[in-house]
């Protein structure tokens, strides 16, 4: 057992005030009903730092039906790991069992659908060998064994993302040194950093997406065990780390991230052709992405996935051709194929620019083109990539219908025209 540093409400600056009211009903509901419920990770490190946190993940010692017992609104997912989402309108919030960390004996028998890290084959070598033991298989093929808090922190992959809040105490537990790596600006890993990476190769990717995202640094054992085991996150599934480029493209930080992804060569094993077309034109696209990123609290729905993409692969050449650009985009993203239906979406949106970039649209133009589906897209890839703000901001406002049109945007100098009225037939009278 490991005493955990314990800090009372009176020496830190998380306030309930702070968090979500729906994620404060649930652990309420949780303590009121005699089980342990923590705020942990993220939204604990964000709420320290001053930030709004992205979302809020609970921490109980309630098993996944007994959750679900207390919450009429709750849903089991999971294969692996049974998870509890808790919906409340569009919003989750997700209630994990505390968990341990499956001893590396325990994975001999591991079922066969993880779908974390993907599947790698057992290297046949003696285990009394300390050479063939470096290079064993760790991957996490079973992660379902429910634990307790403290085992629940150390099965965690970076210090400052262990942190628990208490509601019952109003107390910061740590268990991990994570509130000293907090004030230092260091993304520590938990644990030996190289098993830790072999465990799950994603957490590199996410160690330099973390520290590039805080601003902080990656200390100095990680930085190294990332240079060592940069190949091993080819091993991961591709559906998974797609979702990191997202989640970095997202952030706000993206430019700064890729740039650390390149100069670690982190990106060469999954995207040999973004690691070596990366120049000013994706570094120019990335910043424009960021500054749009920034201006909204929260990540806003109008940054779809078509969008992210287009970012990351329109400076590199890809093209709105007749085939969606499937040739140069899969190339540049390498083991991450562009789905199609994004491929077509991102086509469409560059086919709109052609026309949103008129000086004097006609009406006609205006009331087809704010018509369509996809001209939100356009119109936010537009105020992204256009370089002209104020033509981009009189297109939103036509758009929403707050601006009425110049003169010049009618045909005729004139009202819209209206619906004509077709000409009654006079009928003859009857001889």
């Amino acid at each position: 057992m490991v005493a955990p540093v314990v800090v009372p409400r009176s020496e830190h600056s998380l306030s309930r005030r702070l968090v979500d009211p729906d994620a404060l009903k649930v652990l309420y509901r949780l303590k009121d009903a005699g089980y342990a419920a923590y705020l942990v990770g993220g939204s604990v490190r964000d709420l320290l730092l001053g930030r709004r946190p992205k979302d809020y993940d609970i921490g109980t010692s309630a098993h996944p039906y007994q959750i679900k017992r207390l919450f009429r609104n709750c849903w089991i997912i999971g294969r692996r790991f049974r998870l509890a989402h808790i919906r409340f309108g569009d919003k989750v919030i997700e209630v994990a069992t505390f968990r341990r960390q499956v001893p590396l004996p325990d994975q001999a028998g591991a079922m066969p659908d993880r779908d974390a890290a993907g599947a790698a084959a057992d290297h046949a070598a003696d285990a009394r060998s300390t050479a063939a033991a470096d290079e064993a298989d760790l991957l996490i093929k079973r992660d379902n064994t429910f634990g307790t808090p403290e085992e629940d922190a150390f099965r965690r992959d970076f210090t400052v993302n262990a942190l628990f809040y208490d509601i019952a105490t109003f107390s910061i537990i740590d268990y991990v040194g994570g509130l000293a790596d907090l004030r230092s600006g260091l993304v520590r890993s938990i644990g030996d950093p190289e098993v830790r990476f072999r465990e799950d190769p994603v957490r590199m990717l996410r160690a330099v997406a973390l520290a590039c995202r805080l601003q902080f640094a990656v200390d100095a054992p990680s930085e190294e065990a990332i240079l060592r085991r940069r190949g091993d996150i080819a091993r991961s599934a591709p559906s998974r780390l797609l979702e990191e480029y997202y989640k970095i493209l997202r952030a706000g930080w993206s430019e700064s991230t890729f740039r650390r992804l390149v100069e670690t060569g982190l990106l060469e094993p999954l995207s040999p052709g973004l690691h070596d077309a990366a120049g000013d034109p994706l570094w120019r696209s990335l910043a424009a992405l960021d500054r749009y990123r920034r201006r909204f609290e929260a990540t806003p729905p109008t940054l779809t996935n078509a969008i992210l993409l287009g970012s990351l692969l329109v400076p590199l050449g890809w093209s709105a051709g007749e085939d969606g650009g499937a040739g140069n985009g899969g190339s540049a993203l390498g083991l991450l194929p562009v789905p199609r239906r994004e491929r077509e979406r991102l086509r469409q949106i560059l086919l709109f620019q052609r026309r949103l970039v008129m000086p004097r649209p006609p009406a006609r133009i205006v009331r087809s083109l704010t018509s369509r589906a996809s001209f939100p897209e356009a119109l936010t890839w537009f105020e992204i990539h256009g370089r002209d703000p104020e033509h981009a901001a009189r297109w939103r406002e036509w758009a929403e219908g707050t601006h009425d049109h110049p003169a010049h945007a009618n045909d005729a100098g004139g009202p819209p025209p209206g619906r004509r009225r077709r000409r009654r037939r006079s009928r003859r009278p009857p001889p």
